[in-house]
């Protein structure tokens, strides 16, 4: 069985990080099968999706990591285009990726004690983000 089921949050601009993982783990509690695979995925490329240890000095690491990575102030060739000052936001969502991919059993995802389905907002405002979370399994 496939299905596939979206949900929508606020995020704010620059680095913002979203614990999502409750809001998969709801989606997969109305599924009617228990064991199997769940991808979430973002449409779009300014935003990415990872699993990590959700807490505050974590968050602010990876957002320190990122601004050296790719810092805000550096000139990209894709400014030259869209005139939108979010080269850096490109080049982040890309080093992380627009999907993670969690097996579940007995409809609850096996993930480890501090792991979550963290969501990054690279963009350089704050949005609406849609998510889509597909599941497979029996």
């Amino acid at each position: 069985m496939v299905e596939t089921r979206t949900f929508v949050f606020s995020t704010e601009a620059e680095m913002d990080a979203v614990d999502v993982t409750k809001d998969v783990a709801d989606i997969l509690a109305e599924v009617p099968v228990s064991d199997g695979i769940v991808t979430v995925f973002v449409p779009g490329s300014t935003g990415a999706l990872t699993t990590m240890e959700f807490e505050p000095g974590l968050v602010k690491d990876m957002q320190e990591l990122f601004e050296k990575l790719a810092p805000q102030d550096h000139y990209y060739h894709h400014e030259e285009r869209w005139h939108d000052k979010n080269g850096h936001s490109h080049v982040r969502a890309s080093l992380i990726g627009p999907s993670v991919t969690v097996p579940f059993r007995d409809n609850r995802l096996m993930l480890g004690t501090w792991q979550q389905i963290v969501f990054f907002d690279f963009d350089v405002r704050a949005r609406e983000r849609e998510l889509f979370v597909q599941i497979i399994g029996e």
